[in-house]
């Protein structure tokens, strides 16, 4: 992204050179004439600066499509890798139906054992295998999603929390936020971590609410514009939030017992805590 901006400079100071040196030949060869009014003269200077403002207005255009296309690309590798752990995650194998041992021979049987009921002879039924749970470390670093290919260990992550139902319930709804705003102009990267203490988050775990939690709210005020009007306006993003933070609540309350105030404090900033932040603060839960 920084590349493709950095080109874009630099052909708009050439562009800039070559127009500014084709100016200075057409003064210093151009014909002589009458003295020129002031009507001339004003579109003279129009004819040499506008080209300059088209030139930059051209490599700005250029800066904000490679904003763009670096954004969508991030996306859809963090789709594609959800979509990749997901279909990775290990299948619960199918237990294997119970071997029947032959039965001896009737003449062979004593009588009290050929009065025994036939249910006796029936194998136990297999046990379930044990639910699949993520630990809380584990969680967190999935929240806050992959920067990438290469970070493998958020990748583990994320695997691991997509194999345990409830966090992968979790992590889609946070997905899809996240996805929803972007499309928006909200990019959870930009949104800044609330200054808050752990302390502020258990307070709003135990169902306090109002101006005294404001530090944990993360967008500023033409973020919360925009956000509120998708609220207001767009049907499905106001699902998708609401669904959100009925997840992200849950997922507070199942790390906080577990997590020190530190793992609290990480939890928050990450992209999914920024997200909830700000759905928070939209939906008044910080007066």
């Amino acid at each position: 992204m920084t590349e493709r901006r950095d080109r874009a400079v630099v052909v708009g100071l050439v562009a800039s050179a070559a127009w500014l040196l084709l100016v200075l030949l057409f003064w210093l060869l151009g014909p002589e004439g009458a003295p020129a009014s002031g009507l001339v003269r004003l579109a003279s200077l129009l004819g040499v600066v506008l080209p300059f403002a088209l030139i930059w207005m051209a490599v700005g255009l250029a800066g904000a499509i490679a904003d763009l296309r670096a954004e969508a690309m991030l996306l859809r590798t963090r789709l594609d890798m959800l979509r990749g752990a997901g279909q990775d995650a290990p299948a619960r194998a199918e237990p294997e139906p119970p071997r029947m041992v032959p039965a001896p021979p009737v003449a062979a049987r004593p009588a009290a054992a050929a009065r025994a009921p036939a249910a006796a002879a029936r194998p136990e039924p297999p046990r379930p295998a044990p639910p699949v749970r993520v630990s809380p470390v584990d969680l967190v670093t999935a929240l806050n999603f992959p920067d990438g290919p290469d970070d493998h260990e958020a990748i583990a992550a994320l695997r691991a929390a997509l194999a345990d139902p409830e966090a992968a319930r979790i992590i889609r709804a946070a997905q899809d936020v996240v996805t929803l705003l972007a499309q928006h102009g909200v990019y959870t990267d930009d949104l800044p971590g609330p200054a808050a203490s752990a302390g502020l988050w258990r307070r709003l775990m135990d169902g306090e609410r109002g101006p005294a939690l404001a530090a944990l709210a993360s967008g500023d005020d033409e973020v919360v514009e925009i956000t509120a009007g998708l609220m207001q306006g767009d049907e499905v993003f106001r699902d998708a939030a609401q669904h959100f933070i009925r997840q992200y609540d849950k997922a507070m309350a199942r790390v906080a017992a577990e997590l020190e105030d530190v793992g609290l404090e990480a939890l928050a900033v990450t992209r999914s805590g920024r997200a909830f932040g700000l759905l928070a603060q939209v939906t008044g839960r910080f007066g």
